[in-house]
Formats: C-alpha cells, sequence, structure tokens
C-alpha cells in the first residue's frame, strides 16, 4: 500500500502545477477563431438582410419561401404578395430571400 501511495505521489510531484496560462491562452485563440471566422460573418450577413427587408416597397418582385410574386401590401411583420393575377397570398417578412 505504501508502494502505490509513493508512486502516485511521484507522479503528481512531477506534474507540473498551476500552469493555466498556457490553457488559458490556447482557449482564447480558439475563441477568437471561432468569432473571426464564424459569429462576424453571420452578423455582417443579417445586417445585410434587414437592410433588405426594411427596403422592400410595393411592387418589388420577391421570392419568399420558394414562391416568386409582386408586392402588393406591406405589414409590420407580413407582406401581401401576387402570385399570380388576382391571386394575393400573405407570407411572413422573414420568408423572404430575394428582391429582384
Amino acid at each position: 500500500m505504501e508502494e502505490t501511495t509513493a508512486v502516485v505521489n511521484n507522479v503528481a510531484q512531477s506534474a507540473p502545477a498551476g500552469d493555466w496560462t498556457g490553457l488559458l491562452l490556447y482557449c482564447v485563440v480558439i475563441f477568437a477563431i471561432i468569432y473571426i471566422f464564424m459569429v462576424r460573418p453571420n452578423k455582417k450577413r443579417m445586417v445585410e438582410y434587414q437592410k433588405m427587408l426594411d427596403s422592400l416597397k410595393v411592387g418589388n418582385r420577391v421570392m419568399a419561401a420558394g414562391i416568386y410574386g409582386t408586392i402588393k401590401k406591406i405589414n409590420e411583420n407580413t407582406i401581401e404578395m401576387e402570385v399570380a393575377k388576382g391571386v394575393v397570398i400573405e407570407v411572413n417578412k422573414n420568408a423572404v430571400a430575394s428582391v429582384e
């Protein structure tokens, strides 16, 4: 039993104690890489998408939920778009994928 305790104590003493700076630096670098390559471009894309939604006007031809149509009325959260002559559907603004 004493041999096992002595071996464990020797291993514990040989391990570097309190070397958190390397681990902390590694974590900071990983989070910086994630921010630069994932978070920042996504924020930029969302700002551009919001500008596109804010610039919608009656008469624009849009694609919403895979359906092409012309905007007839813009409400706060929805748009009414004509997909065929006399056929008007109401679609959530966030479903708009592109403006032509």
